[in-house]
C-alpha cells in the first residue's frame, strides 16, 4: 500500500489507479474525501473514471491510514491545501483535475485559491463554503463530544446516503466514518465553525463544477447558489431525481456529468 512521507508528522495513504490504454496519455484526477471519511468513500467513482484517467485517492491528514497528528496540531483549509501541494510534488504532478466532496471540497476550493497553476479544472460535490454562523457545525460539535463520532453519523446518515438505499450501505457508511478519532473530528469540527470562504471565491477563477443533489439546492444555501453566484468561473448542477450528498447517492450521474463539464471545457 502507497504511503508518502510529506513532513515529520504525515505519511500520507492514497491509492493510484490507471486502467487506461497504456499507449495514450491520461490525464490525472485527484479525489478529496471529507471530513471523518477516507479513500473507500470514492469506491463508485473509480471504476468510472480509471479507464480514461490516472485516479489519485488520498486520506487526508487524520483520517483514513494517514497519520495521525499529534495534540495540538495547527488544523487549517490552508494546511490541508498544502498537504495537496506536497503530495502532488510527491508524485511529479504539475496539473490535475481536482474533486472533493463535502469538506473535502471545501478544501479544494481553498487549494484552488493558493495554487490555481496546479489545477485542470476544480469540481466540489456537496460542499459548503460558509460555517461561520451555521449553528449546524456546533450542534455536530457537542454531539461527537458528548456520544461519540458513531452516535453523530448515524444520527445524520440520511442526509449522508439516500434514505432509500439498502440498510447495508447506511451500515458500512457508517463504520466507515466511526473509525476516525473522536479527537480529531472535534478539533477539525472546531476550526471549520470558524471559516467562511465569501472572502475568496470570486478570486478563484479555475473552472468549477459545484454538484449537488436536486432536493438539496433549497435546503443548503452554505452549499449551493451563494457558492455558485460567488465564483466567477464556476457552474452549479443539481443532479435531477436526487437526494442525500449526491455524490454518494448517485456516482454514475455525477461522473457523468464531470465528464460532460470536460469535455465543454476541452471545446473552449
Amino acid at each position: 500500500m502507497p504511503f508518502a512521507k510529506l513532513d515529520d508528522t504525515l505519511e500520507m495513504f492514497y491509492e493510484d489507479d490507471l486502467f487506461a490504454d497504456p499507449w495514450r496519455h491520461a490525464e490525472t484526477v485527484v479525489l478529496h474525501h471529507g471530513n471523518a471519511k477516507n479513500t473507500r468513500l470514492w469506491y463508485a467513482w473509480v471504476p468510472l473514471l480509471a479507464r480514461q484517467y490516472r485516479v489519485i485517492r488520498l486520506d487526508t491528514r487524520g483520517f483514513g491510514r494517514s497519520s495521525l497528528p499529534p495534540e495540538g496540531y495547527d488544523w487549517s483549509l490552508s494546511n490541508f491545501a498544502t498537504d495537496i501541494l506536497h503530495l502532488l510534488d510527491h508524485l511529479e504532478l504539475d496539473k490535475v483535475h481536482l474533486i472533493g466532496e463535502t469538506v473535502g471540497g471545501t478544501i479544494s476550493l481553498q487549494f484552488a485559491y493558493e495554487h490555481p497553476e496546479r489545477l485542470h479544472s476544480l469540481a466540489v460535490c456537496s460542499s459548503p463554503y460558509k460555517f461561520a454562523g451555521v449553528a449546524t457545525y456546533r450542534d455536530y460539535y457537542k454531539l461527537v463530544q458528548e456520544e461519540g463520532v458513531e452516535s453523530w453519523v448515524r444520527k445524520t446518515a440520511d442526509r449522508r446516503v439516500d434514505p432509500k438505499a439498502e440498510p447495508e450501505h447506511h451500515q458500512w457508511y457508517i463504520d466507515q466514518m466511526s473509525q476516525t478519532s473522536q479527537r480529531v473530528v472535534l478539533e477539525t469540527l472546531a476550526y471549520l465553525a470558524n471559516q467562511d470562504l465569501a472572502g475568496i471565491l470570486p478570486r478563484i477563477n479555475t473552472p468549477a463544477l459545484i454538484m449537488v443533489a436536486e432536493d438539496s439546492v433549497a435546503n443548503n444555501p452554505d452549499r449551493t447558489y451563494g457558492m455558485a453566484q460567488l465564483m466567477p468561473n464556476a457552474q452549479l448542477l443539481a443532479i435531477p431525481g436526487t437526494t442525500g450528498y449526491v455524490q454518494h447517492s448517485a456516482p454514475e450521474k455525477c461522473v457523468t456529468a464531470w465528464r460532460e463539464f470536460i469535455g465543454l471545457l476541452s471545446h473552449k
